[in-house]
């Protein structure tokens, strides 16, 4: 099938209506393959998924340098490249602090663009909001590497309400990167109505709450951070799995697994929404673009809503360190 294409929001690039998620090819949820990693790039790009999404703190700069490897040859204009940055990590691999400093800006910017191999990031991002820095001077710093061509749109990733409105009066806001999942639905509390207001879009991620939708029970590998996560232990994961379960019959209604109700559903949600899917193999391509296929009625969002009602998911999506850090979580 081909693959529609969208604008993020008002004033953004125009994009596949389905991303990459690339951050799971660079150790998060254990071990990865560097060469099926590449290989799934190229496939995706070249069944028309366009918008690559990644993190310079992803696998600590390894992320960027797959993708510059997955992109050779490639013409430029072919896909779009959403980065955030600011993260900081030490040689163990934690996230020790954020830093979106004006200087640091710069700093991070240049590192992106020599390790991706490219001249311009077509939406660039701070990761998390700096809480030691005024938003307004965070986006007043990417603003300048917009007017010297380095970087062609602004976006945001996990801030509330407030944040979105103060960083949008400085530059124009191509889009939101946020949670949205039918187990994670928080922006509906006011992010997403806010966005609207201001034509901002949103990019979706953790459409798969992490492989809590659509994945068997697993044990988890050392260096996989989902073992720490509250929604995969105990009762928590007993709870949310059968919540999961209970889409059962309206996937099969489709003749769709419950992973690709899941992606329909979040697709379902608006236009200005797209779903960024990680996926770490060739194979895991096909079904999340054969998902955009699916048309949901309003009789199956009912039964989707009674099977797993807004707020229903035991446990937060984070270990309560990264929660309280979280900009989004705030209810102005």
């Amino acid at each position: 099938m081909t693959i529609p294409t969208t604008t993020l929001g008002k004033t953004g690039p125009t994009v596949s209506v389905l991303g990459l998620g690339c951050m799971g090819m660079s150790g998060t949820y254990g071990r990865s393959d560097d060469e099926e990693s590449i290989r799934t790039v190229r496939a995706a790009l070249d069944t028309g998924i366009t918008l690559l999404d990644t993190g310079d703190f992803y696998g600590s700069g390894h992320n960027e340098q797959l993708l510059a490897t997955a992109l050779r040859g490639r013409n430029r204009e072919d896909y779009q490249l959403s980065v955030k940055f600011g993260g900081l990590r030490d040689p163990d691999g934690g996230f020790v602090g954020f830093d979106a400093r004006p200087a640091a800006v710069g700093n991070f910017l240049a590192y992106s663009l020599n390790r991706l191999g490219v001249e311009h990031i077509d939406v660039y991002r701070p990761g998390r909001l700096d809480p030691d820095v005024p938003i307004e001077d965070t986006i007043a710093a990417i603003a300048t590497q917009v007017e010297r061509g380095r970087v062609r749109h602004i976006g945001l990733s996990e801030v509330g309400s407030q944040t979105i409105r103060r960083a949008a009066a400085v530059h124009p806001i191509s889009d939101v990167q946020i949670e949205y999942s039918l187990l994670s639905r928080g922006i509906e509390d006011g992010v997403l109505d806010t966005c609207r207001e201001l034509g901002i879009g949103i990019t979706a991620y953790g459409v798969l709450s992490r492989g809590l939708i659509g994945a068997p029970r697993q044990q988890y590998e050392p260096g996989d951070h989902r073992a720490s996560w509250p929604r995969f232990q105990g009762d928590n994961l007993d709870r949310n799995l059968a919540l999961v379960a209970g889409l059962g019959p309206v996937a099969a209604r489709h003749g769709i697994t419950v992973a690709q109700l899941a992606i329909a559903w979040v697709a379902a949600q608006g236009s200005d929404i797209v779903p960024l899917v990680g996926m770490r193999t060739v194979s895991r391509i096909r079904p999340a673009v054969e998902a955009l296929a699916v048309t949901l009625t309003a009789e199956d969002l009912a039964d989707i809503d009674r099977a797993l009602p807004a707020g229903a998911a035991a446990g937060a999506r984070y270990p309560q360190a990264l929660m309280s850090g979280l900009d989004s979580e705030r209810r102005d």
